[in-house]
């Protein structure tokens, strides 16, 4: 008996100490600063520019791309979009749709026959609608697709939030912003099998328990983008890595990269997606035990 109370009380303190290091730490300020900003980022992903609504990647051919729910469509919808709705013409990089008349298709609110169609990379794409569908072009290097959202898709409505390490304000990081003189180019690759060529204006150091890590950043705005994987990767972090942003450094050149705002991307949640990978240079030896977990099955 006594032999039995002793190993229980082991199990316990063995449990207890495991758990001890996945625990809330730092000031109810700093704590409550990080849980607004996820909460946040929650309430984008649901909204109808969200990534959680995306119903559809399609990929045009040049010529003809016929489009609608029915079968012998070149591309084939889902359920709920007229049968054949129309065609997208793809000519010497520009894109056409024409409607079928089969159904009634708006841009803008306004019925439309035949609309010559921006893509995204123009920064103003035009946006197609059908019912609760809705989509436009999207331009990946060499090639162009449909990219295609249900603004009542279940996903938005089932969505319970993402998984996440305990805050730990000590993953709140003091960086050097150490300049590239010229740029450096990086290459990052994509979940779709492209690669996209880029410029890093330099890189972030930082210490964390007493090693030096860096990483190559973009910019993003007034700010720094960074695409990066870690230990955690595959195992309880999504396995093709996280985002993470961060505001441009002062005047000493330092910089604030805090992990606990390391986020998913967006093919965590979806196939419809064509994120970017992390560059060659930004895979950690390290297991940055903050931000976001892996969402569902992917990882």
């Amino acid at each position: 008996m006594v032999y039995r109370v002793i190993a229980a009380l082991l199990m316990f303190l063995i449990i207890l100490s495991c758990g001890g290091q996945e625990v809330k730490k730092g000031s109810p300020e700093y704590i409550k600063e990080i849980n607004d900003w996820h909460k946040e980022r929650i309430n984008r992903l649901k909204k109808d520019n969200g990534w959680l609504n995306l119903a559809g990647l399609f990929w045009l051919n040049e010529g003809e791309n016929k489009f609608g729910s029915d079968k012998d469509n070149d591309i084939i919808f889902p359920e709920g979009m007229c049968g054949y709705a129309g065609a997208i013409i793809l000519r010497d990089d520009s894109a056409r749709f024409i409607s079928s008349g089969n159904c009634v298709i708006t841009s803008e609110g306004k019925k439309v026959e035949r609309l010559m169609l921006a893509d995204d990379m123009s920064g103003n794409p035009t946006m197609l609608q059908y019912r609760s569908f809705r989509w436009y072009i999207i331009r990946r290097g060499e090639r162009f697709g449909i990219r295609l959202r249900n603004i009542d898709a279940e996903l938005v409505k089932s969505f319970k939030g993402i998984d996440r390490f305990p805050v730990n304000e000590d993953w709140r990081l003091e960086a050097d912003f150490i300049k590239y003189d010229p740029p450096k180019e990086i290459i990052i690759p994509t979940v779709i099998g492209t690669e996209n060529k880029t410029e890093a204006p330099g890189y972030l150091s930082f210490n964390k328990d007493g090693k030096i890590f860096q990483l190559d950043i973009t910019n993003a705005g007034k700010g720094f983008f960074i695409i990066f994987a870690d230990m955690t990767s595959g195992r309880d972090t999504y396995g093709a890595g996280r985002f993470l942003y961060c505001e441009a450094p002062d005047s000493l050149n330092h910089v604030i990269l805090d992990f606990n705002k390391a986020y998913n991307p967006p093919c965590a949640f979806t196939p419809y997606a064509t994120c970017p990978l992390p560059p060659e240079d930004n895979y950690l030896n390290l297991e940055v035990r903050a931000g976001e977990k892996k969402y569902g099955d992917n990882h």
